[in-house]
């Protein structure tokens, strides 16, 4: 029985995995974490092994508390990873991205993958068939750009999400919702529609907080899982117990 932990930008995730069928799911709050932590040691005091990737903060408190009750394998550059990476400036590449394109690699073999992170960036890695990493992009998420357009601007009020997005807004609010949300819109479908040019048997996975609301309105063929971090990295688990 595997735990496996993604520590974001703002929340943690966590879920329980039996091999491959996953059996809990929960997500908290970062000064939530140790109350949380101990109320799952406890319902699963029979847990093998804790897989964690990071690119938030976690109290070095909460480290030591999670390692001292379970072997703990804590994801970074040197761990074994099923793609070649091509990036040009590998230390740099975020965790939570090279765990992504991993469960992409484990879970699609044989094709080209795109995945789109839609949390508080929105991020595309592209793995090709060869499992070959080759890089991808970063752009503000959905919650920075409404934060931006009132932290730059004297006048403009501070949103968040709405599904009253018209391509013509006739208010500012409804301009602002229009501006953010078709603009992430046209972007993924026109970075899916380049990456489906230059690439056959292209498989897009769609994952982070804001896939849910994304994937109803993208006209594309893609795979919606908002926790496929968390299934990534318990392939990830199961591929480095394979090769070790």
């Amino acid at each position: 029985m595997l735990l496996t932990i993604d520590v974001g930008n703002s929340r943690i995730k966590v879920a329980v995995f039996e091999h491959n069928k996953q059996l809990d799911f929960s997500i908290f709050e970062s000064h939530e974490a140790l109350k949380n932590f101990e109320n799952i040691f406890e319902k699963y005091s029979n847990l093998q092994k804790i897989i964690l990737s990071s690119v938030g903060k976690l109290e070095k408190e909460v480290i030591d508390y999670i390692q001292n009750r379970f072997p703990t394998e804590i994801i970074d550059h040197k761990s074994k990873f099923p793609f070649t990476n091509l990036y040009t400036t590998p230390e740099t590449l975020g965790i939570d991205r090279m765990v992504l394109s991993a469960g992409a690699t484990l879970m699609y073999p044989n094709q080209n993958r795109l995945i789109i992170d839609a949390g508080t960036c929105i991020t595309y890695d592209f793995v090709n068939a060869e499992n070959q990493y080759l890089g991808g992009a970063i752009s503000p998420g959905i919650k920075i750009r409404y934060k931006s357009l009132n932290d730059y601007t004297s006048k403009l009020p501070l949103l968040s999400t709405n599904d009253d997005f018209k391509i013509i807004g006739n208010s500012t609010k409804t301009s602002i919702h229009s501006g953010v949300i078709n603009g992430v819109i046209f972007e993924i479908e026109g970075f899916i529609s380049q990456y489906s040019l230059k690439n056959q048997d292209l498989t897009i996975i769609l994952t982070g907080g804001d896939a849910e609301f994304l994937a109803k309105r993208l006209k594309s063929t893609i795979f919606a899982n908002s926790n496929f971090l968390l299934e990534s990295l318990n392939l990830l688990s199961l591929y480095t117990q394979k090769n070790d």
